[in-house]
């Protein structure tokens, strides 16, 4: 796994924030939720510092780091939402521009008219999407008391959720003695969908192709 995503690379005890758990649970969660940088460890953050609260001597309380880690993960996914607002404007203003068509905003906003809600509370589960579904919200133009409601719904289902399951699961031998191997499994599982999503997309592009043909 690459350093940048080892969750025990920033959280172990030689790492960045070995000293630090709480800390570095919610810097990097708050950076991967609002800073639109996809490429760290969010789930398997959260259930390794479950993991380590388990321990003897904990480096951090999991009552103190999941209502934290929900906190982070909620904050984040305001400022994803505003960077979403504020930049929306600007890239779609030419209808003829090559990347940032008007008609790719037009969909957007139907699409969280339709899914936004279930998007924002499942999606947190999700890697990539959890990062950016809050900024096209804000670029869809998303209402910010809808935001807000199941953006809340869904950092504490998932900052409290993981941890939890880290913790109860963390003094068990078998995850205590293979915990590197869970944190690999649980980073392959949350890239699944990602997988199917973008596999359905390539799938309809080809059928679309065939018939116009």
């Amino acid at each position: 796994m690459p350093a940048l995503l080892d969750p025990m690379f920033w959280l172990g005890q030689d790492g960045p924030f070995g000293a630090a758990v709480l800390i570095g649970v919610v810097v990097i969660i708050f950076i991967e939720t609002g800073l639109l940088f996809p490429f760290l460890p969010g789930d398997t953050l959260l259930f390794t510092a479950g993991v380590i609260a388990a321990q003897a001597a904990p480096a951090v309380d999991i009552w103190t780091l999941t209502p934290c880690a929900a906190a982070a993960a909620f904050l984040g996914g305001q400022c994803a939402y505003l960077i979403g607002r504020r930049l929306g404007p600007a890239l779609f203003k030419k209808s003829d521009a090559r990347f940032f068509k008007q008609r790719y905003l037009t969909s957007s906003h139907e699409f969280f008219v339709k899914y936004g809600a279930k998007t924002l509370v499942i999606g947190q589960f999700i890697g990539v999407v959890r990062t950016f579904a809050p900024v096209v919200a804000g670029i869809s133009g998303m209402p910010y008391r809808t935001l807000v409601i199941f953006s809340a719904l869904g950092s504490a289902a998932w900052g409290v959720g993981l941890p939890l399951v880290g913790y109860f699961l963390g003094n068990i031998p078998f995850v205590e003695q293979h915990v590197e191997l869970i944190v690999l499994a649980i980073a392959c599982l949350s890239t699944i969908p990602v997988i199917i999503s973008a596999a359905r997309t390539l799938l309809s592009r080809g059928r679309l192709g065939d018939v116009s043909n």
